[in-house]
């Protein structure tokens, strides 16, 4: 088997093509999750805790250059060391709250499963060629 063809049967396959569905979606559900944060609830929590910016919490690890402004984004630029813990927090948030909503997600999804599960299949009709071939076979045994 040529590698092309190995390489066609491997992308064709009902995995692959999910895997590729999920994480197209995956990305953009990260998306709104991102902008959930940053958007609704971080400005919650800076509320909460005294109008904090937490995308703006950073320590200065090195010695700024004459004339560069003490923001976490020109400090990035010029180059010097900045240890962003609220870029951190905003992320970890951003973690925990998409966790929580792939949990509740499996959740349901194993519940559902469950309840298929539970219910007994029905049993198949039987074909009525085999039940002709039974009610046959069923009067040449009756002397």
């Amino acid at each position: 088997m040529s590698i092309l063809s190995e390489f066609k049967e491997f992308a064709v396959k009902g995995n692959v093509v999910d895997l590729a569905v999920g994480v197209i979606i995956g990305a953009a559900f990260g998306k709104i999750v991102d902008s959930l944060v940053a958007d609704i609830i971080m400005p919650v929590i800076g509320l909460v805790f005294g109008k904090l910016d937490f995308s703006n919490l950073y320590v200065v690890l090195g010695t700024a250059p004459a004339g560069v402004a003490n923001t976490l984004a020109d400090l990035k630029k010029a180059g010097v060391p900045v240890l962003a813990y609220g870029s951190f927090i905003t992320v970890a948030v951003n973690f925990v709250i998409l966790a929580f909503i792939i949990f509740m997600m499996v959740k349901q999804i194993n519940k559902l499963r469950k309840t298929e599960e539970a219910a007994p299949a029905a049993p198949a009709a039987t074909p009525e060629d085999i039940t002709l071939l039974r009610e046959i076979r069923d009067s040449l045994k009756r002397p």
